[in-house]
């Protein structure tokens, strides 16, 4: 369908905008002040709904309602506004399209009402942070975003690229400095191998300049959301500074990394402006800086990724069309499936790494118990890494850390696992593996944690979808739970009281009913209030009558249910604190469980590879790597038919050694380091 046609079928129910002439003329007067912005998508969250306005609304019409008879006309004549009104699923689908799937839009939520509004969130496809509860509530978190900055200049006639990426998921900063050609062929490299979704340059004063153009082309290419930034942010004066307060470790270590890079200095300097990172202290002394070297992975553009098919696309038809799709057996929350994702855009160049991923690989396949029990022991692991995230931030809750509880609970399961494989490849699995493993879940480590936690939550409220403090934790909270269950017992027997008093069996014909509006209360039926009238009405209070009964108390009710609520209101607001103070204990074995996500993400991504050659019905058989310039590998396929992707592969490679020179040869094999066993 043209992106101008809209259907006119029948128009969907949507929520109602409810808004009296002097509220709409007060939102009006607000919409009309907001700066102009191309790129933002602006929501209004209106509690039970959001809405859209303007051209927004128009354009969010026209993509997801796919009709313009959605839109609603806020006042009237020259200074009308359109609107759209939209549900909170819809919402969740809308945002996640635009930061997730495309690149050419940020978002901005706002919360207020009449004429005061303040920007709550604002996400770009590089910067998801404030977005991420509703972008992952549902799904997992297939990719981690990058953000990258890009300071171009020109040193005695030669093109010299500074860039700097951030990955606010991982925690990690990094930074290279090269010489390009006149197409960017490098930055596209690099980009497509960091999967950068944003890229921040220095703002243009005048006309795009030819240099300016080819660059953008490139970000174009590669999908990446271009951010322009004033000049001034690509300074390098503070940089030392900033990264002293960001980076953990000594300062010296990354000192001569910034004065070997001016270029790239200067671009991390806009970079760390931009995600306003020194603004959070809960990232102080959490990132860690490395250099980023072009050298590392086969250099690969935007089109050898498209043409080779090599990430999912919305158009496959099944999930094997794509090299990711195919190769995709994971089973973790996400971390392997992200692994996966980046090894795939960066195939290695080290025969020695590649070995040893091959020498994993090996003892997986030929060990079907150790294959199968690590997989039934990964399968029930939670995203680690996403809840380590949101523990440094202190956004998680108790639910967070009785999945990072249960994780650690299955870390000494994995190690078993690991420790009963005695095949070849057992000492090189020990020592990759089950010696972290069981230095990780040792006593005064992990076990701590688990202490912490089954002395804190009450677990057998767990089997209740309940996330608590244990009542016993703390004096307090004993006490005000004694106090309560107290009065519990007496509100009880009032029930009693007025069920003999009234002549009507307790629980079947006089309830006892609590609500937010009234506290506890009494609840007969219509059809029962002719026998009790008259006592009701000298006795009791009415509170309610409705179709589902008639509500009363007593003055004895009423005092203890206000004591219930205030006891209640006092017990929360103490488990609010406790809670507070158990995520502040646990984030400090963050560290650990970081350690614990990249291995188990490794584990995930190479069991997978494992499960691909033993399910395949062709046989899958391991390449022999001779040198990091030419490779032989053994292959044996069925007669000549290419059967899915890596026979794809295979196919080029094969043909592009007859026709080319052998130190092309790498760089169509290099990918099958991800898959690790050719047919």
């Amino acid at each position: 369908m043209d992106s101008d046609e809209v259907e006119t079928g029948s128009e969907p129910k949507l929520p109602e905008l409810k808004l009296d002439a002097k509220q709409a003329q007060g939102f009006i007067s607000y919409f009309r002040r907001l700066p102009e912005n191309e790129q933002a998508v602006r929501f209004f969250d209106r509690k039970d709904y959001y809405t859209a306005h303007g051209d927004n609304a128009t354009f969010i019409a026209k993509t997801y309602y796919k009709t313009l008879t959605v839109l609603r006309q806020l006042g009237s004549g020259a200074d009308s506004l359109p609107g759209v009104t939209i549900n909170r699923s819809m919402f969740e689908t809308i945002v996640r399209d635009l930061l997730l799937e495309r690149t050419d839009c940020t978002v901005e939520l706002y919360e207020g009402t009449g004429s005061k509004w303040q920007l709550v969130k604002n996400g770009t496809p590089g910067k998801l942070g404030s977005f991420e509860e509703v972008l992952f509530a549902s799904n997992e978190m297939q990719d981690t975003p990058v953000v990258m900055a890009v300071n171009v200049t020109i040193r005695e006639n030669e093109r010299c690229v500074g860039l700097a990426f951030v990955d606010m998921t991982k925690r990690q900063l990094g930074m290279t400095e090269f010489l390009d050609d006149d197409l960017y062929t490098s930055l596209e490299s690099a980009m497509v191998a960091l999967s950068c979704r944003e890229c921040i340059v220095p703002q243009l004063t005048a006309a795009k300049s030819p240099d300016d153009r080819k660059l953008r082309d490139v970000m174009a290419r590669c999908n990446v959301l271009v951010t322009e930034k004033k000049k001034s942010d690509f300074r390098s004066r503070d940089i030392e500074q900033d990264l002293g307060r960001l980076v953990k470790g000594p300062p010296e270590q990354h000192k001569e990394l910034v004065a070997a890079s001016d270029a790239a200095a200067a671009a991390l300097a806009a970079l760390l402006t931009y995600t306003e990172l020194l603004s959070d202290d809960t990232n102080y002394g959490k990132y860690i800086i490395q250099p980023y070297s072009l050298d590392l992975y086969m250099r690969l553009d935007a089109a050898a990724l498209r043409a080779l098919n090599v990430t999912e696309s919305k158009t496959d038809a099944n999930k094997n069309f794509s090299l990711f799709g195919l190769m995709n057996r994971t089973c973790t929350q996400g971390m392997g499936k992200r692994l996966l994702n980046r090894w795939l855009k960066q195939p290695l160049v080290d025969v020695a790494e590649i070995t040893r991923r091959l020498d994993t690989v090996q003892a997986f396949v030929e060990g079907l118990e150790l294959r199968q029990d690590l997989r039934s022991h990964l399968r029930r692991m939670p995203d680690i890494e996403r809840l380590v995230n949101k523990l440094e931030k202190r956004k998680a809750g108790l639910q967070d850390v009785v999945r990072l509880y249960q994780a650690s609970l299955r870390l000494p399961l994995i190690r078993t696992c690991l420790s009963k494989y005695d095949g070849e490849f057992s000492e090189y699995l020990q020592e990759k593996y089950g010696s972290h493993l069981e230095e990780w879940t040792q006593p005064d480590h992990l076990g701590k944690f688990d202490g912490l936690v089954e002395a804190a939550v009450d677990l057998e409220q767990l089997q209740n979808g309940e996330y608590i403090i244990a009542a016993d934790y703390d004096n307090s909270l004993q006490e005000l739970k004694t106090e309560r269950d107290s009065v519990e017992k007496q509100i009880l027997k009032v029930h009693q009281q007025a069920a003999d008093d009234l002549g009507l069996p307790a629980e079947k014909s006089l309830k006892l009913d609590k609500s937010t509006q009234y506290g506890h209360v009494f609840r007969i039926t219509k059809k029962e209030e002719p026998k009790v009238r008259k006592k009701l009405n000298s006795q009791y209070i009415t509170l309610e009558t409705r179709k589902d009964g008639i509500k009363f108390t007593n003055a004895k009710l009423r005092r203890l249910s206000e004591q219930y609520t205030k006891l209640t209101e006092e017990y929360s607001s103490t488990q609010r604190e406790l809670v507070a103070k158990v995520v502040d204990v646990a984030a400090t074995f963050v560290e650990v469980f970081t350690g614990v996500a990249v291995l188990l993400a490794e584990m995930d991504v190479l069991l997978s590879f494992a499960d691909l050659s033993c399910t395949s019905p062709t046989p899958y058989v391991r390449p022999s790597i001779t040198s990091a310039v030419s490779f032989a590998f053994s292959f044996r396929c069925e007669g000549s038919m290419i059967i899915n992707q890596c026979d794809v592969v295979l196919y080029c490679v094969e043909n592009y050694a007859k026709h080319e020179p052998m130190v092309h040869l790498p760089k169509m094999f290099m990918y099958l380091d991800s898959a690790l066993y050719a047919r």
